[in-house]
């Protein structure tokens, strides 16, 4: 098999191959995150209706990363057994049967947001700041291939262990973003939806230099070439099984934000709602680690199983969770600490004390929620880089819905305990799903160990 350092890493030491993958990918995705705080900054400065749309959208913006990520998961895991298996040919078909799908996934979001875009509006519960959610929400769903698109470019390098193609473009995009969004929002007085024409520049600045690999310079391992593709719908398939339960999940991620905004307008307001929008977006930070790692995972795990290397694939089980613990428990203990302070950034802008100070006693509650979340996250990515994605959407809709977001309508609403029941609900229906999960990831280990001896 014809091989660049790339490849003999992410086939060789998985401790290697994760910290090479995982940690730019970290660095990429936090600078993703905070644009989002800069985001929400900026757009606190407008008002608090403003903010609070911000929040309604936020959901929908993450559907639609979420189509681009599970796209991208289908095609890393299947790219990466592939590889396992030392079949290349295979690699670079399934390549573009994954840019096909991406713009058949781009032209039905198209569709969506042409003609049903106001409903999801009110659907989501925004009808008293529907003006802001949709100046900022409709160039995003119009334009959605920019955000498709570089999702699954990056998880296609990714599986070739290409990681800073994969994550560069993604870093310059964020901090452009960053950049741009005042000028967009106060220098040109475009208000909301400068915010989104922020984004939607920045995106396509950065996928405009992952063409510039594939296409001018030429030199990426794989060949995104369409005379390499011979139609077969068994790739299709096999991607599918993965990018469906994927995208599910990511949607499912946004459900969640839909449910918890809807719980916390029943039971506080719409100003709760836009306190709450400062401490989620600090509380996915948490997240990161989990996201980045399961990632890496799922091209590690994918060539370990595609070459039944059972040694490897237990080693990076165990190392991709344990790392990904200790960070993550690192992030929330630093947020319960300096709660406060963090959350007073966004007064500088926002110049309402009340609504901040109450958004960093939700960060400290919501802490919690992400304690034990690499156990499940664990399992998901492994599940998905084996080729088992609904087996991984099962285990994150038991964590994510059935117990999370029940176990806080029971709390909140059947209990009534109000918000605080909505917070402290979600909390451990989190916890207990994500142990759940990595049981069943260590059993299917176990079984994997027997296949191969």
């Amino acid at each position: 098999m014809q091989t660049n350092d790339n490849i003999d890493l992410i086939t060789g030491n998985p401790r290697k191959a994760i910290n090479k993958l995982a940690f730019p990918t970290i660095f990429s995705m936090l600078l993703m995150f905070v644009n989002n705080l800069i985001d929400s900054f900026w757009v606190s400065g407008i008002n608090a209706d403003a903010l609070a749309a911000l929040g309604f959208i936020a959901p929908l913006y993450l559907v639609i990363i979420g189509l681009g990520n599970g796209v991208g998961a289908g095609a890393n895991s299947l790219i990466s057994r592939y590889v396992g298996a030392q079949r290349i040919d295979e690699a670079n078909n399934a390549i573009i049967h994954s840019i096909i799908l991406t713009l058949i996934v781009s032209v039905i979001v198209l569709i969506i947001g042409i003609f049903f875009f106001d409903d999801l509006i009110i659907l989501l519960g925004a009808g008293s700041v529907s003006t802001y959610c949709l100046s900022y929400g409709q160039i995003i769903f119009l334009l959605n291939i920019v955000f498709l698109a570089p999702n699954v470019t990056a998880s296609i390098f990714r599986a070739e262990g290409d990681v800073a193609r994969a994550t560069n473009p993604l870093i310059f995009t964020a901090v452009l973003n960053m950049i741009i969004d005042p000028i967009m929002i106060y220098g040109l007085n475009l208000g909301i939806f400068g915010a989104g024409l922020a984004t939607v520049i920045a995106s396509l600045v950065g996928y405009v230099w992952m063409l510039y690999w594939i296409y001018i310079k030429k030199d990426t391992y794989f060949k995104f070439r369409f005379s390499y593709y011979k139609r077969r719908l068994e790739i299709y398939k096999e991607i599918l099984v993965v990018s469906l339960p994927a995208t599910t999940e990511e949607i499912i991620f946004a459900l969640v934000a839909i449910i918890l905004n809807f719980l916390i307008m029943v039971t506080a307001g719409v100003s709760e709602v836009a306190s709450f929008t400062i401490a989620w977006r600090l509380i996915t930070i948490a997240f990161i680690p989990c996201m980045a790692i399961g990632i890496a995972t799922i091209t590690v795990s994918g060539v370990a199983y595609g070459a039944r290397n059972w040694p490897n694939f237990n080693e990076t089980i165990i190392y991709s969770t344990l790392i990904s613990l200790v960070i993550t428990l690192a992030i929330c203990i630093l947020f319960f600490i300096f709660a406060y302070p963090i959350c007073d950034v966004f007064n500088f802008q926002a110049n309402n004390p009340l609504l901040v100070k109450r958004a960093a006693e939700i960060l400290q509650l919501m802490s919690f929620y992400n304690c034990l979340i690499s156990l499940g996250a664990t399992a998901a990515y492994t599940y998905q880089g084996v080729g088992s994605g609904f087996k991984s959407l099962s285990l994150t809709v038991l964590r994510e819905l059935i117990l999370s977001m029940a176990f806080a309508y029971i709390m909140g609403i059947t209990f009534n305990m109000g918000v605080f029941g909505v917070y402290l609900g979600a909390i451990i229906g989190m916890n207990i799903g994500s142990v759940i999960g990595f049981a069943f990831i260590w059993v299917f280990n176990l079984k994997f160990k027997k296949e191969v001896a």
